[in-house]
């Protein structure tokens, strides 16, 4: 039977009314927790000062004008010293003959939290026994009648203290457990190292953010729970933590090719604490974020010139015009003017590019086979290679669909290979190879037997207008790649390696749902659209349910094991979002989100990192188009 607080509150209150002794607590504020019955009878005090909340000072105020204390000349100061006594939280025992004649023990301990717990027992009639046993004992000396009544007061006394020392230690015993309880909840890696940089506490979380290493740790080196590869990277912010300073490292793990901020704090024994977290996604948004602002104001500056030119380059190509349809034009003027059209256009064409550029170019993922994508690159690339020219495609990545989208990573692999295929001029040899990196990136090195790149080039290479080709290049192609990479939250990277130039094209790997037909979850709080979704994934094969907020989708996850799949609004009624079902689910089922944000906004760009985005309006088609087609699933 489930007990309700009210009923567990009457229940303690019944239960601490038939203590004999008096008890209070008092807050770390000098304010009544709780008393019980007999404390009240033991003092007269009227109900408001056993009220919870009621002031200690009032209560010492009551009793000593009613001559509890005895004769206090003044009141005020009196109140103000007992007062004083009581913030002290001292542990104390005592014994004092009240004003009715009768004799009393009072207890205290302080309470972990602030504030105290006290006991008063009469011990009138004890005392009485101890009096007349010491007038009926006229044999015993002097001596040993003080010594037995310094005994028993010293037995009262440790017995008080024992009742606090055990009290203490299971205020502690519970506060260790909760905070180790809320370490390990925590989704980073929290541990203590001592000066010689031995671990002596942990929460058992270093796997989950280093990937490979063990989490049982306690006692282990650093350099040996890490690696030597991680452990060379945030050893001088170790030594620094060392030498008493707090710093902050961020690197990528070679292992797990995750990208790792750690945290070092000192603390006065010469170790440090250590705070380690994974901020891959954190990282790819922020990349992706810083693109998208650069291109924002590079859009503002070059579309104003592109539209000025654009006007002039317009009033050329007018007046050239012109001049050819004038009779009698020498045959030097037609190729002046011709020459001077093809410059025109050029430069409308260089224009469009800019726009291409500067423009916002939105991701649109779907589920993609990366072998196709080099069987098409292949297809596109081989004609434009002269016959002395070799290129070489190499896929070591899984037979798994990834989301990918396609049309840029193609453009941008053709881009490098034709790069590549200037830079060796009428011979050579282009390899492009694909792999998966700890299920973190999709990678692609584009690699040639061409010179390499100059030092310039690899300073300035992703520059827009930088080339190396003179007249013949515009300088925006690497740039575009590198534009593309970043807003998708990847990386590009450029370096010689012993062949000639090696350009590395990363991405975030986010494998496509599997295909299914299974039951499906819809999440959404509008009827109508709930409405027009659900066609849609029934007309995919699916059988649906609904829920209109992400706390039912959470109830109903739990009481359907067979759910399939999971298509969440980001925004929904109550206080969760999509955003908060997608982190409960933890990839467990098959997710996707639908919103109508735009893709600059906060919660779309969030959403991104954990389940694929679909931007409403979407039909069938563009549903269908993230999800593993049957015959390709992977057996």
């Amino acid at each position: 039977m489930q007990i309700s607080d009210e009923q567990a509150k009457a229940m303690t209150s019944a239960g601490l009314n038939l203590i004999a002794q008096a008890l209070t607590i008092y807050d770390s504020d000098l304010k009544l927790v709780v008393s019980n019955a007999p404390f009240q009878q033991m003092f007269n005090l009227p109900d408001r000062l056993v009220t919870p909340g009621a002031p200690f000072e009032d209560t010492i105020h009551h009793l000593a004008t009613r001559g509890e204390y005895g004769p206090v000349e003044d009141v005020d100061s009196f109140v103000t010293e007992r007062t004083d006594q009581a913030r002290a939280f001292i542990p104390h025992y005592m014994e004092r003959t009240r004003a009715n004649g009768r004799t009393i023990s009072v207890e205290g301990s302080p309470l972990p939290q602030g504030g105290w717990v006290s006991v008063y027992t009469d011990i009138t009639a004890t005392k009485r026994q101890e009096e007349l046993l010491s007038a009926r004992s006229d044999a015993l000396s002097d001596q040993v009648l003080a010594h037995t009544e310094q005994l028993a007061a010293t037995n009262r006394e440790l017995a008080a203290m024992i009742t606090t020392l055990e009290e203490t230690q299971r205020q502690l015993t519970a506060s260790e457990a909760r905070t180790r309880l809320t370490t390990q909840m925590m989704p980073a890696h929290i541990a203590h190292v001592d000066a010689r940089g031995h671990y002596t506490f942990s929460n058992n979380r270093l796997s989950s953010v280093f990937a490979g290493r063990p989490s049982d740790i306690v006692g282990l080196h650093i350099s040996a729970a890490l690696g030597a590869s991680a452990y060379d990277r945030i050893k001088p912010a170790l030594s620094d933590a060392f030498g008493g300073i707090s710093t902050l490292k961020e690197f990528t793990d070679d292992t797990s090719a995750r990208r790792i901020r750690v945290a070092f704090t000192p603390d006065t024994l010469g170790g440090a604490y250590i705070l380690s977290m994974d901020v891959t996604e954190e990282t790819q948004t922020r990349e992706a974020l810083q693109q998208t602002r650069k291109r924002e104001l590079a859009a503002q500056i070059i579309s104003g010139l592109a539209h000025d030119f654009s006007n002039l380059l317009t009033i050329i190509l007018g007046m050239q015009s012109r001049i050819l349809r004038l009779p009698d034009v020498p045959p030097q003027a037609l190729e002046l003017v011709n020459g001077t059209l093809a410059a025109a256009r050029r430069g409308g064409t260089l224009l469009s590019s800019i726009g291409d550029v500067t423009g916002p170019r939105a991701q649109r993922p779907t589920a993609t086979d990366p072998a196709g994508v080099l069987s098409d690159l292949a297809t596109l690339a081989q004609p434009a290679l002269p016959d002395g020219m070799t290129l070489t495609i190499k896929n070591n990545a899984p037979d798994q669909a990834v989301l990918l989208d396609k049309g840029h990573v193609t453009d941008s692999l053709l881009n490098l290979i034709l790069n590549a295929r200037d830079a060796c001029g009428a011979t050579g040899q282009i390899t492009v190879t694909q792999q998966v990196v700890n299920e973190t990136w999709i990678e692609w090195t584009v690699q040639d037997t061409g010179p390499g790149f100059s030092p310039n080039a690899l300073e300035r290479g992703i520059d827009p207008f930088f080339t190396t080709k003179g007249s013949e290049g515009g300088g925006l192609g690497l740039s575009m790649v590198y534009d593309m990479t970043k807003s998708a939250g990847g990386d590009l990277r450029l370096r010689n390696g012993d062949t000639g130039a090696h350009v590395t094209l990363r991405l975030p790997y986010r494998a496509a749902l599997p295909a299914t037909t299974g039951l499906a979850l819809l999440v959404e709080d509008d009827g109508d659209i709930r409405a027009t979704v659900r066609d849609l994934l029934m007309h995919l094969g699916h059988s649906v349910i609904e829920a209109t907020s992400a706390d039912e989708a959470t109830a109903l996850l739990a009481d359907l094991p067979d759910i399939a799949m999971i298509l969440s609004d980001i925004q929904l009624v109550g206080e969760a979002t999509g955003l908060d079902l997608a982190q409960r689910n933890a990839g467990r089922v098959p997710m996707l989100l639908m919103t109508s944000l735009p893709p600059d906004n906060a919660l779309f760009r969030t959403g991104q990192q954990l389940a694929p985005v679909l931007r409403k309006p979407f039909t069938a088609d563009d549903l269908a188009a993230l999800i593993t087609p049957a015959c390709e699933a992977p057996q």
